[in-house]
């Protein structure tokens, strides 16, 4: 089966890539959650703005990206949520939130896509987050989790 990526698929490609995967996968998972359309002559049309916005996105020179690196390893990163007496939080920091959190904090803007969390974060402290910014460059970012 033929389809088009409309986001970045771990293992398979980025958005806006055109590729051949078995039909169960593209049918059962890729299509219904979103991820790729079908390939045909009018998606063509979508492939092209889709990687119109996807090269406005990235960055694309790898001095660029160790610029922003640095920039954001030396930003100090607060994020208040609501949490209980025991430092436990009422639900997870999710990519978006940390997003928020940098732009805040005075960063630079980050992809929501780019932000990787291996653990999830459920407690108030100090973490370390992942930002995948070119795929050569990787910045560890350190967030501090306080409750509000």
């Amino acid at each position: 089966m033929k389809l088009i990526l409309t986001q970045q698929v771990g293992g398979l490609g980025a958005a806006g890539d055109v590729v051949e995967v078995k039909d169960g996968y593209g049918r059962n998972y890729l299509l219904p959650r979103g991820l790729a359309i079908s390939w045909t002559k009018g998606g063509e049309k979508q492939l092209q703005m889709i990687r119109r916005a996807r090269s406005t996105r990235e960055i694309t020179d790898l001095e660029t990206a160790r610029g922003v690196k640095s920039r954001l390893e030396a930003t100090p990163v607060r994020l208040p949520v609501r949490a209980g007496q025991a430092g436990r939080l009422f639900g997870a920091v999710t990519p978006t939130d940390i997003a928020a959190a940098v732009s805040q904090a005075g960063g630079p803007e980050v992809d929501k896509r780019r932000i990787e969390v291996t653990t999830p974060i459920k407690t108030v402290g100090s973490h370390s987050v992942t930002v995948r910014l070119h795929p050569e460059v990787e910045a560890t970012v350190q967030l501090d989790v306080v409750a509000s």
